[in-house]
């Protein structure tokens, strides 16, 4: 299922958090919860406290403009990891590797950060920012 593009509006407002996410000194996980076990012996997982920029963001790149239904999480990844294939990316391909970040929180606690930290998500925005000119 295609969706539709984002308007050059939506693309502003997702690019605005390049300075906020890649600030000196911030960090996308404030803080972890969970890790441990009750008196019960009931573990339970450990889970991401998410600075509010972070969660703002990953809330905004959910959005049905930014989803790619069909993407393929392995295809995604492989784009993502390739610095060029980044800075070459189009609409659709940057659609594609968005919704690979956002939705790998689903498999893996601390996805996000780990997309952030990464610089995965400064090198989508500043694509982003580069075709908005």
């Amino acid at each position: 299922m295609e969706t539709r593009p984002p308007t050059s509006q939506e693309i502003e407002v997702i690019v605005s958090f390049l300075p906020r996410l890649y600030a000196e000194g911030f960090t996308p996980i404030e803080s972890w919860g969970g890790g441990t076990r009750d008196k019960d012996g009931v573990f339970t997982m450990p889970w991401p406290n998410y600075h509010r920029d972070a969660s703002e963001f990953f809330r905004i790149a959910s959005s049905e403009c930014w989803c790619d239904y069909d993407y393929d999480p392995g295809d995604a990844r492989r784009m993502l990891e390739n610095e060029d294939a980044v800075k070459a990316a189009d609409l659709p391909r940057i659609k594609t590797m968005l919704t690979y970040c956002v939705r790998g929180e689903r498999f893996c606690e601390g996805h996000w950060g780990e997309m952030i930290e990464g610089g995965h998500i400064r090198r989508l925005l500043e694509r982003l920012a580069e075709l908005m000119q």
